[in-house]
């Protein structure tokens, strides 16, 4: 069967699988499943940390595209004040939205990698020979630690976006209680504060998204 379907097209296969699996709420079922497909656990480690790099890219898209919103509402001149305030709150309802699937994808990260060290670990001492036994112990230390370091920056990119839409936010509700020139203006004063937060997000993200990679390629 897995050589049937390339790695691609079989993790393409996750989403209804899962929703499939899930019904019988138990995830020896979901890793059992997963096996036929020819997906073992590492598999799906890597389709999942793929899924948040992915997700991360998207994040700075969508934070930069508020911060542009933002920047095109400070300098408004005139027009239609309601058609300017709804994109502004499109771009953070956007961005709040990709922020909670950045954290849920982590989460899933975490599940499955969790699972895997500790089948790992367990199947270590079904060797009967020292020598493999000991390389597959060293090859699972060096995979925690190289996960470990990924999913650290991964956190520390997912910290960066809470303070951006905390302000985001203060400025939406702002301005839905104050829809008039003179509360735009007002919104000058923060613009460099927004900006400096977006470009700690964005070299976060950065930093995240190439230990990502590394990850995954340490991984193939």
């Amino acid at each position: 069967m897995a050589k049937l379907f390339p790695m691609k097209f079989r993790l393409c296969l996750l989403p209804l699988l899962v929703s499939l699996v899930f019904m019988g709420g138990c995830q020896s079922v979901y890793y059992s499943t997963m096996e036929k497909f020819g997906l073992e656990k590492r598999d799906i480690l890597v389709g999942r940390v793929e899924d948040a790099r992915d997700a991360q890219q998207e994040t700075k898209q969508e934070f930069s595209d508020a911060l542009e919103q933002f920047s095109a509402l400070i300098e408004y001149d005139g027009g239609d004040l309601e058609e300017v305030y709804d994109k502004l709150k499109s771009r953070f309802n956007a961005s709040e939205a990709i922020a909670a699937e950045v954290h849920d994808k982590i989460r899933k990260i975490e599940d499955v990698s969790s699972d895997l060290f500790k089948e790992w670990n367990s199947e270590i001492e079904m060797f009967s020979s020292e020598s493999m036994k000991r390389q597959s112990r060293n090859a699972l230390v060096q995979t925690e630690e190289k996960y470990h370091a990924m999913i650290k920056k991964m956190k520390a990119a997912e910290a960066t976006m809470y303070p951006v839409l905390d302000l985001f936010r203060d400025q939406v509700l702002f301005l839905k209680h104050n829809l008039n020139a003179r509360a735009i203006a007002s919104l000058d004063t923060h613009t460099s504060e927004i900006e400096e937060e977006v470009r700690k997000l964005i070299q976060e993200m950065n930093a995240s998204i190439e230990e990502a990679d590394a990850f995954i390629a340490s991984m193939r």
